[in-house]
């Protein structure tokens, strides 16, 4: 509408966007429009695995996790939501001496911070997940309290929340032009005309690189497509299954209902099955009732792109988690809300600055699927 206003826009309504609209809420910040192009949640939040762990080689993911994970266990409770949040825990598979090592020395690290994560034998693995073959396996990674939800869920809860105080949210309207002075954000150009603002934040997942553009600035975002498909049916496994990852492959599965969710990072499903049966046999048996895909936001070095622009100012972003985006979404939308009220942020994420690629400091994630 012409004449709008808002304190601050939101670009972009997955879990990480709705996330910030609930934590700017959470701050007093109500004067808030969030714009979805589609639907809440339609994007990659929609089409994620729902995983949720803290089992990472950077210390400051495994710290974002520790935020997140506290709110999802607490996410019913606290905002009203139930997400079906279930601790069946994360089981990676290592195949390689390396990659043990790497595994080994990260379990270390996240010990020191109160992760429960620990090594398994062979033995133990099979324990946990029976139908799993061992063959060519090296070791093993296993937490407990790592787990996974419902994304669309964890969203509809945000975003209810977020409204009841006050917060706009706009479905079906697409950002086309953020007109700058100086250095100054004017306002949001919609397709439901100008909102003004001086202040956007841009959740927009892979389309991030698209709104960032808008206001001249580059986020090394690209998309890799990954596909994920369902089995109405697995028997003999046992009722509770940790989300299981072949690691060296990325296959990975987890119970959904009676049956089995699975991916990989190969574009045909027949691919997947080839990496999938040579780890979980029993899947050559099993039906596929439905596939979809979505998008991995990739960054260059597979880790987050979060802070605030310095031309034009008080233009702030959130993206490239290489898949991981869903499972941060707490910790991050916080982040973001801090920044936004120049409250100083909970977790120091100014190695995550965009600005870092410029300044040849690449912060590597080993463990990504």
């Amino acid at each position: 509408m012409p004449g709008d206003s808002a304190q601050v826009v939101i670009v972009g309504g997955g879990a990480m966007g709705t996330s910030t609209a609930y934590h700017l809420a959470q701050l007093g910040v109500t004067d808030v429009v969030l714009c979805e192009r589609e639907t809440l949640g339609s994007g990659s939040t929609s089409k994620s695995a729902g995983g949720i762990r803290a089992q990472f080689a950077d210390e400051i993911n495994i710290r974002i996790a520790l935020i997140s994970l506290l709110e999802f266990r607490n996410f019913e409770q606290k905002i009203g939501t139930a997400i079906d949040f279930r601790e069946t825990g994360y089981l990676f598979l290592l195949d390689s001496d390396d990659d043990v090592g790497r595994f080994r020395a990260a379990v270390r690290l996240q010990g020191s911070l109160g992760v429960l994560s620990t090594e398994l034998t062979l033995d133990e693995v099979l324990e946990l997940v029976p139908q799993v073959s061992t063959e060519g396996l090296r070791g093993a990674t296993y937490c407990p309290r790592d787990g996974f939800a419902t994304p669309e869920a964890v969203v509809r809860g945000y975003a209810a929340a977020a409204a009841e105080k006050g917060v706009r949210i706009k479905q079906g309207v697409d950002v086309t032009r953020i007109p700058v002075l100086g250095n100054k954000i004017l306002g949001v150009d919609t397709t439901e005309g100008r909102i003004k603002t001086d202040t956007v934040v841009c959740t927009a997942g892979v389309w991030s690189k698209d709104v960032a553009a808008l206001v001249g600035m580059n986020l090394p975002v690209e998309g890799e497509v990954r596909w994920m498909h369902y089995t109405p049916e697995a028997p003999g496994l046992p009722d509770v299954v940790p989300l299981t990852v072949d690691f060296s492959t990325g296959f990975y599965f987890h119970r959904e209902g009676p049956g089995l969710v699975f991916g990989g990072r190969e574009p045909t499903i027949e691919g997947v099955a080839t990496q999938g049966t040579r780890r979980l046999p029993m899947l050559e048996e099993l039906p596929i009732q439905s596939s979809w895909w979505g998008y991995y936001e990739m960054s260059p070095d597979h880790n987050a792109i979060v802070g605030e622009a310095t031309e034009p100012s008080r233009f702030l972003y959130a993206t490239g988690f290489s898949g991981h985006g869903f499972q941060q979404s707490p910790a991050i939308g916080e982040h973001l809300a801090e920044r936004v009220i120049g409250a100083r942020p909970t977790l120091d994420l100014s190695a995550f600055s965009a600005s870092r690629f410029e300044q040849g400091e690449a912060r590597e994630e080993a463990f990504v699927i």
